[in-house]
């Protein structure tokens, strides 16, 4: 009788001891095996590959106008200029030199740079007769501004169509002149002999210069 009531409590020693050990194991099992948030590493990644991103703006440089100077006076124009011509430079070896004068009758300052285009013409309203005038580079070239009511001039040679054997005669009224980068013509009326030749080069101009 005592042996059974031994090997009873051995046996329920060792189903307790059982119970422990399997409770132990899942207890063991149910614990999670890490406690980084891999969630909060990739925001932060982000965040920070946003803010290095460099941003850029383009702003457009306005373009400077075509009738304007680089000291902000405006070129002179025909419709504000009056044209003419002094010939009492005189003449030598079948030639003639004269002053070809364009004076400021706008209001405002205004730029005579370079050259002017010269033409023997039929009429104020005429085609041009022969070559326009070849330009004289011995004058150098400079910006001349000119006050309302000033001048500047620019020496015009023309020279005797009778010196060109070659020469086709035409009677020419005057000259046309264009005002340095400018598409308009004053007329000054002049009774010239001109040479339909476009080969023949009767009128030399320089570069304006201040009156």
């Amino acid at each position: 009788m005592t042996n059974m009531r031994v090997k009873n409590g051995l046996l329920l020693t060792m189903a307790a001891a059982s119970v422990f050990l399997l409770s132990s194991c899942a207890q063991s099992q149910a614990q999670p095996s890490g406690t980084a948030a891999p969630s909060d590493t990739a925001s932060a990644s982000t965040s920070t590959s946003a803010s290095s991103t460099p941003s850029s703006s383009v702003s457009a440089s306005p373009s400077s106008s075509g009738t304007t100077t680089a000291s902000g006076v405006a070129l002179c124009k025909a419709g504000s200029l009056t044209a003419s011509v002094d010939s009492t430079g005189g003449g030598a070896a079948g030639s003639v030199y004269m002053k070809l004068i364009l004076t400021n009758t706008g209001t405002e300052p205004c730029v005579l740079n370079g050259f002017p285009g010269v033409s023997l013409t039929s009429g104020a309203t005429g085609d041009p007769i022969g070559a326009a005038a070849a330009r004289d580079d011995s004058q150098p070239v400079t910006q001349v501004v000119l006050a309302p009511g000033k001048a500047g001039f620019a020496q015009l040679r023309y020279t005797q169509a009778g010196n060109y054997p070659e020469c086709t005669q035409a009677p020419a009224a005057g000259f046309r002149v264009y005002p340095p980068e400018d598409t308009a013509s004053l007329f000054i009326p002049q009774q010239r002999t001109a040479c339909s030749n476009t080969n023949i080069n009767l009128l030399s101009v320089q570069a304006f210069q201040a009156g």
